[in-house]
């Protein structure tokens, strides 16, 4: 029996990387039986004769676990953000960052495009750079696109790390990784194409090395539309509030209508960024007022 990590899956079939080596493996069918789909990242015991042929005999405990894309022990979320006054969102990036969050994963800032900013647009930027910086999120923000201390800084944070690459449409992911390794030529858009839903569409799942680490080469992870929490447990992924809300009156204080919150008086004294906040209020409504959906079977006809 070996013990190696799934690297790729493609229509039932698993490349597990052990020893220097890659093995092409099935899993058994008592996975099927019991509703376990081993994942691309997943460490396996396996047996395999040849490089060839070989089974997938056990999963070992998962540390996280992505829907979209179905991507197990992910411990780093590449937000690659595009900072142009057209593209930049505050709102989509704190959604992003409370997404990893949730997962258990942890984030770095990406501000692309910077080279296209005027110098006006670029102090602002900083300005919510430092901002992000100290709540503590590790943010990459440099004046040249794609510049060696960048790149550096994101080799540095991939090393020894599974990597999922996260960004709106265009915001540069594949140009990113096509600069952290010359070579790898991904067409530009390729990882953040539209997702194919379709119920029985084959699609490859793999991790490519990069800089010493691994990152999935999917459709961008996209699992932050809707977020499967309770809207009063929102407020343990904003860390600033976290560190506040000991001073709350209330405990269990959700920073909105109590008295005596220690958030929004950090708030009126501009010691937190208002867009956060604002931004928390909207997703604590969404959260609130998301509809229960029930799965039910569709009878035959």
């Amino acid at each position: 029996m070996k013990i190696g990590q799934i690297r790729q899956s493609l229509s039932g079939f698993y490349d597990v990387y052990a020893d220097g080596q890659m093995y092409r493996t099935r899993a058994r069918g008592n996975f099927r039986k019991r509703k376990i789909t081993p994942l691309v990242g997943d460490v396996v015991e396996f047996d395999a004769p040849t490089p060839q042929e070989g089974y997938v005999l056990k999963i070992r405990e998962r540390q996280t676990q992505l829907v979209r894309p179905p991507v197990a022990n992910v411990d780093l979320g590449i937000v690659v953000t595009a900072t142009t006054e057209q593209e930049f969102s505050t709102n989509l990036l704190d959604r992003q960052l409370v997404a990893l969050a949730v997962a258990g994963i942890e984030p770095l800032l990406y501000f692309a495009k910077t080279d296209l900013l005027t110098d006006t647009v670029y102090q602002d930027r900083l300005t919510l750079v430092e901002a992000y910086r100290k709540i503590g999120y590790q943010v990459i923000c440099e004046r040249t696109a794609f510049s060696e201390s960048a790149l550096a800084a994101v080799k540095a944070a991939l090393t020894d790390h599974v990597a999922v690459v996260m960004g709106q449409t265009g915001a540069g992911k594949s140009t990113l990784l096509n600069h952290l390794q010359p070579g790898l030529d991904l067409a530009t858009g390729e990882i953040s194409q539209a997702l194919n839903r379709g119920k029985h569409t084959t699609r490859k799942v793999s991790l490519i090395p990069i800089a010493g680490g691994l990152v999935a080469d999917t459709p961008g992870f996209s699992s932050y539309e809707v977020f499967d929490i309770a809207a009063n447990e929102l407020t343990h992924y904003f860390p600033e509030f976290v560190r506040l809300s000991a001073d709350c009156k209330y405990r269990g204080c959700v920073h909105i209508n109590e008295p005596q919150c220690a958030v929004k008086q950090a708030l009126d004294a501009g010691e937190i960024l208002a867009s956060r906040y604002e931004n928390y209020l909207q997703f604590y409504e969404t959260i609130k007022n998301k509809k229960v959906v029930y799965n039910k079977k569709k009878k035959k006809k």
